[in-house]
């Protein structure tokens, strides 16, 4: 049941192991991928149900809030339940929901398929990451790691440019009716293939701490979420955060006291994993923004199509997945401090070239810069966390990794809605704010923000990784 040495670990990899991480890295693909499925057929969701943008945008945004509420309780339920139990308990509310989506007869019933896919996928990232933790000794994990970053990378890119396709030429059900029995055979594979790797505790969950955790990264992420759209003075917006900070306060102070914490803070304590969540918080913020920002200026000032737009996006998606790998080699080989440095130096340049945007920038220009951002992500994402969580006992992995997916998702949440309240506040300077100029003066002025923090990074991994004793 449980492969707990190094030896035996290694001697088992080269068969058994790369089952398990084939399995669940397909898994991953499949539930991540639905993070951004739904953006191209809202319209149609719209008319078809006859619902406006503010409430048909929920179909997004309640699958990347489960998300983010889900990930703080996955190190209690990864060290509760077995590697089988987990993954098929999560892929199974995945197909569930997936199949809910696909026969809505209305808009709630839609959002309830949603929200049960959220709760399959929330738990299947962090889980995923922490097998491979387990699975790969510590001069592999770069490696391992490298593959894992291509899941992240590739399938929320392709998700917009397939379901418009699919939405396109067959309809927006046959997205759901797709994923649904792709994601049955994956589970039926695992009933039969996967085995149990890690120990297993007894701990049991302090509700209380659920409660606190849900109320207070929920009530955040919300609140961020509402900034973006509705603007920080909102009453929604304010009494969110403000319901949201009290209680990821009380959180932080109840998991500080009892004796079995639901997420073991007192991992910050170790220096090494704290500034890598540092850095991984900024360049999640860093991505998540142009993501949003970008596509803003395809379609708004150069008055390319939607299609157009994510096909755009692409390249860089494909440069993330190719150089992920490579840079969990390299990883393995030098350590994290060259790849954070290059990477980040290559992200704060990709930026800067976005603040240089004006209202006849070339195609071109917008997709190397673009590019550039996501290939220094890549250098520098993966080492960093693999390079944090190698500092904690293997015990601990799964409380780190929790700990430093929540802090990417809040970063995410509050970078995107802070800069796009930059760029919102710059454009409304203008005499026009929709006018051209007015959009492209507001999105240089997100991304000088974006290099402002990319930079912090920059100075932060030169004086801090990769040069502990």
């Amino acid at each position: 049941m449980s492969d707990t040495g190094k030896e035996k670990n290694t001697q088992r990899l080269p068969a058994k192991d790369k089952l398990i991480v084939a399995i669940i890295m397909i898994g991953g693909f499949i539930t991540v991928l639905n993070q951004t499925v739904m953006s191209p057929s809202l319209p149609t969701v719209m008319r078809e149900f006859s619902i406006n943008a503010s409430v048909g945008q929920w179909l997004t945004s309640i699958f990347l809030l489960v998300n983010g509420l889900m990930v703080p309780v996955t190190a209690w339920l990864i060290g509760r339940f077995t590697t089988r139990q987990l993954f098929t308990s999560s892929m199974a509310c995945f197909v569930v929901g997936s199949a809910v989506a696909a026969f809505s007869t209305g808009f709630p019933m839609l959002l309830t398929g949603r929200i049960l896919q959220a709760l399959g996928a929330g738990i299947m990232l962090p889980f995923s990451v922490v097998v491979i933790m387990f699975i790969f000794p510590k001069e592999k994990r770069g490696f391992a790691m490298g593959i894992a970053g291509i899941v992240i990378g590739l399938a929320p890119a392709f998700g917009p440019t397939l379901a418009g396709w699919i939405v396109d030429e067959f309809g927006w059900r046959y997205i759901f009716m797709g994923i649904a029995p792709l994601a049955l055979i994956v589970l039926i594979i695992a009933l039969f293939l996967l085995r149990n790797i890690g120990e297993r505790s007894n701990d049991s969950l302090d509700i209380l701490s659920l409660v606190f955790s849900t109320l207070g990264f929920g009530g955040m992420l919300f609140g961020f979420s509402e900034a973006g759209s509705s603007g920080w003075m909102s009453p929604m917006t304010l009494g969110a955060i403000a319901v949201g900070v009290l209680f990821v306060a009380l959180f932080v102070r109840r998991e500080l006291r009892i004796a079995d914490p639901m997420l073991n803070l007192r991992v910050l304590g170790n220096p090494t994993f704290s500034v890598s969540v540092i850095i991984g918080s900024i360049v999640s913020a860093s991505l998540t923004v142009a993501a949003v920002i970008t596509p803003i200026y395809l379609q708004n000032v150069l008055h390319l199509s939607a299609l157009h737009s994510g096909l755009m996006l692409m390249p860089g998606a494909v440069i993330m997945a190719g150089l992920s790998p490579v840079s969990g080699a390299l990883f393995d080989r030098f350590g994290p401090r060259g790849l954070a440095l290059t990477g980040l130096s290559i992200l704060t340049a990709g930026n800067v070239l976005l603040c240089l945007l004006s209202d006849h920038s070339s195609v071109p220009y917008v997709l190397i810069a673009y590019s550039l951002r996501l290939g220094g992500i890549t250098l520098v994402n993966m080492p960093v966390n693999t390079w944090g969580l190698n500092a904690l006992p293997n015990r601990r992995i799964p409380h780190g990794n929790a700990i430093n997916n929540t802090a990417r998702q809040v970063a995410g949440s509050m970078g995107t809605a802070v800069l796009v309240t930059v760029m919102m506040v710059t454009a409304a300077a203008h005499a026009n704010p929709d006018s051209p100029g007015a959009i492209v003066s507001g999105i240089n002025a997100a991304f000088l923000g974006s290099s402002i923090l990319t930079s912090a990074a920059l100075i932060l991994s030169i004086l801090r990784v990769g040069v502990e004793k």
